[in-house]
Order: structure tokens, then C-alpha cells, then sequence
């Protein structure tokens, strides 16, 4: 009996673990996420680009940003097989199920967070296979980029395109459902989540969520229907 519960405790722990680097590393990228739009909105200011590849330039050259490159790339590859393991750990908990559905306090945004995350990831291999991938020369070049960081011209073919602006729209509006709940949730996590102040936490979440979504949807809108207008 006393083998039993020390697993248990042992198993609770190690979940409790794997949330606590979860959300540490979700609220890094979050953080990213912020730095990336901010950078990334330069395209959208009507000077062909000239201010953002000033700003990708000194970002490329910076040796810090290079080293937060490969923290950026560890911080989602932990989110990612964090959020698998306790996506299955939940699963294995709970492997009967209910004849009739039962009513659930639990948000939408949280059930169905494992399919949004998902549907982000891939999301995200194809935004790297379209931008990053063809800086690091693995993908080649636009016809009408100049070189592998001539991401203004890359984004003018990419985002010019209906169906890659389409994908890349309704990436964004499952980014937002999953950032609303993941920001709560990391505050959760960390105990910072009380009755209170969640109601502040939830308006924050919102608002983050949202302005990321909308921020990041600008962009394929802006070259789809205004650039060449």
C-alpha cells in the first residue's frame, strides 16, 4: 500500500513538474511572439520593406537574438512533447468513458487545446518552410526575392497567394483560442490565478489573445487586397 501511494505522490509530482516547464516555456513564447509581430508589422508601414530589413538586419547580426534563436526553437520543441505528455497522462487517467455526455465546468478553450495546438504546429512548419527555411538556403528562392532574407518580396509572393493567406488567417484565429486559454492557464499554474483577480487575468487574455490574432492577421490582409490596390 505504502509502494502504491509513494507512486502516486511520485506520478503527481512529475505532472505537476511537467506543467510547471510548460508553462515556462508557453509564456517564452508568448513573450516571442509579442517581439515577432512588432518586427513583423515594419512590413505593413508602406516604405517597401526598407524599415524591416533595417530591423532583420540588426536582429540577425545581434549575437544575442542568435542565441535566443535556438532558445526560441528548444522552448517550442519542450512545449510541444510537454503538452503531448500530458494530453496522453490525462487520456490513460481517464479511459472509460461515459455512456451519456456529462456537463462540464471546464472551457472550450481547454478541451480542445491538444487540436489547436496541433493545428498551430502545423501552422508553424509551414510558416518555416515559407520564410525561414529559405534563409538557411534549405527551400529556394522566390522568383522575385533577391536573397534569402529579402522577406519583404517573400511575403509579397506568400501572402499574395488566396489560399496561403486563407491557411495563414485561420491559423491566426486558432492562435488566439489557444493563447486566451494558455495565458490563464499559466498563471494557474504558477498560483497567480485567484478569485480576486481572475477576472482581470481573464480581460488580459483576452486582450493578448486578440491582439496577437488580429495583429498577425493584418499582415496577409494588407499584401491579399491593399498592396497592389
Amino acid at each position: 500500500m505504502k509502494e502504491k501511494n509513494l507512486t502516486n505522490k511520485k506520478l503527481v509530482v512529475s505532472s505537476l513538474s511537467r506543467k510547471y516547464i510548460m508553462a515556462a516555456a508557453g509564456l517564452f513564447l508568448m513573450l516571442f511572439l509579442v517581439m515577432h509581430l512588432a518586427t513583423n508589422l515594419l512590413l505593413i508601414i508602406g516604405d517597401e520593406g526598407k524599415t524591416f530589413d533595417k530591423a532583420v538586419d540588426f536582429l540577425t547580426k545581434n549575437p544575442i537574438i542568435k542565441i535566443m534563436e535556438y532558445v526560441l526553437f528548444a522552448g517550442f520543441i519542450i512545449h510541444i512533447i510537454i503538452g503531448l505528455m500530458l494530453e496522453l497522462y490525462n487520456y490513460k487517467a481517464r479511459p472509460v468513458k461515459y455512456k451519456a455526455p456529462m456537463r462540464s465546468e471546464v472551457s472550450p478553450f481547454s478541451k480542445y487545446m491538444i487540436h489547436s495546438g496541433i493545428i498551430i504546429f502545423i501552422f508553424l512548419v509551414l510558416h518555416l518552410f515559407h520564410f525561414f527555411f529559405i534563409k538557411l538556403g534549405y527551400v529556394d528562392l522566390p522568383e522575385t526575392a533577391e536573397h534569402g532574407k529579402d522577406f519583404f518580396n517573400m511575403a509579397i509572393v506568400t501572402f499574395g497567394n488566396p489560399l496561403y493567406s486563407g491557411i495563414y488567417l485561420i491559423s491566426f484565429l486558432f492562435l488566439g483560442f489557444h493563447l486566451k486559454h494558455a495565458f490563464q492557464s499559466a498563471f494557474q499554474t504558477y498560483g497567480l490565478y485567484h478569485n480576486r483577480y481572475n477576472k482581470f487575468i481573464k480581460i488580459i487574455a483576452t486582450i493578448y489573445a486578440l491582439a496577437i490574432a488580429i495583429g498577425f492577421s493584418i499582415i496577409p490582409v494588407y499584401f491579399l487586397f491593399f498592396y497592389n490596390a
